[in-house]
């Protein structure tokens, strides 16, 4: 039946070559006697004097490598704030516009609202100044 297979069907069903013939051994490996393990006494020489090794170098682990920039961020966000607070003056900023009492914070509302449609909604329950935006955000006085 195995005469109607293609070739390469044919070929996985060929004989293998014949074993290679090797003599026996002497002695059997239990029967032999050996010398034992021996230290690394005679390799001693080999390895450098501890006097010439030079001391280890602290490697920096991620962990740590981590937090030292996370303290570094935190240091440099602390001296920006500082220089920030110092020159900062609120009197003469021109960005305020009125009263920060009169002013209402309005957040996470739809980009597609218009200034003039709240101002429609807010009219209600009183007067407004002014309407202003930054990004999404929007500030009614």
């Amino acid at each position: 039946m195995t005469q109607f297979l293609p070739p390469n069907l044919l070929a996985l069903f060929a004989p293998r070559d014949p074993i290679q013939y090797l003599p026996p051994v002497a002695k059997l490996p239990h029967e032999k006697k050996n010398r034992g393990y021996l230290g690394v006494g005679a390799f001693l020489d080999d390895f450098e004097d501890p006097k010439d090794t030079p001391p280890p170098t602290k490697v920096e682990t991620r962990e740590e490598r981590l937090e030292r920039r996370r303290k570094e961020r935190a240091e440099q966000v602390a001296y920006k704030l500082e220089q920030e607070i110092a020159v900062w003056d609120p009197n003469s900023s021109p960005t305020i516009t009125g009263d920060p009492f009169k002013t209402l914070f309005v957040a996470r509302i739809n980009y597609d609202t218009s200034e003039s449609k709240l101002r429609r909604e807010f009219e209600v329950y009183g007067p407004i100044k002014k309407v202003s935006t930054y990004d999404a955000l929007y500030f009614i006085q």
